[in-house]
Parts: structure tokens; C-alpha cells; sequence
């Protein structure tokens, strides 16, 4: 097994999650996520990013508008819609279980085996 690859599906399972966490502070351009996700060292190609934002469009969970740039073309905003709010409420239960799972698993001493 290929501990790299393994590293890259737990970032990938939890990525969707992160870039709702990330909209739902308020309107947000994809160069901004792009940027705090790479310093998180979540993604690392640009390109894993879009077609999650279009995934996460697509199923009404974020919406975007355009506002125009002074330096440059007009950039899209993204910020989540109403069902996107319920919809991240819910994987941050998921996610809060999942911690404690993962704690009460992991942070067990072998002396209590």
C-alpha cells in the first residue's frame, strides 16, 4: 500500500466539507479558496477545485455572482445557499461524530486491550 495515495483519499473525503466550511464565512472568490485550501495543504492541483464548485452548483448547495474587477476580468463570488447552510450543518455533526470515533479508537492504550 501506497501511503501517499491514502493521504490524497482522507484530504479528498474531507474536501468537499472544507470548501463549504471555507463559503459559508461569506462570499468568497475560488483564487481565496484556492489559496487557504493549498496552505492547508488540502489540494494541490488547482484543477480539483472547479469541478467541485460546479458538483456543489449543480445541486444547489452554492451559487455564484459576477462582480467586475478594476484589474482585470470579472471574478465569480461564491457563497452558499440556504439548503448549502443545512446541508454543511449536517457534515459538521458528521463531522464532530467522526472526531470522537476516531479519538475513542485511537486513543485507546493497548494496556486497556
Amino acid at each position: 500500500m501506497n501511503l501517499e495515495n491514502t493521504q490524497v483519499q482522507m484530504r479528498k473525503g474531507i474536501l468537499e466539507y472544507c470548501i463549504l466550511h471555507i463559503i459559508s464565512r461569506g462570499e468568497v472568490y475560488a483564487s481565496d479558496m484556492i489559496d487557504e485550501l493549498t496552505a492547508a495543504r488540502m489540494i494541490v492541483v488547482e484543477g480539483t477545485l472547479y469541478p467541485l464548485l460546479t458538483r456543489l452548483k449543480n445541486s444547489g448547495l452554492v451559487e455564484y455572482k459576477w462582480v467586475e474587477s478594476k484589474s482585470g476580468p470579472p471574478r465569480k463570488y461564491y457563497k452558499l445557499t440556504e439548503p448549502g447552510q443545512s446541508f454543511l450543518q449536517g457534515l459538521t455533526e458528521t463531522w464532530n461524530e467522526l472526531i470522537h470515533s476516531t479519538r475513542q479508537i485511537t486513543e485507546k492504550s493497548t494496556t486497556n486491550v
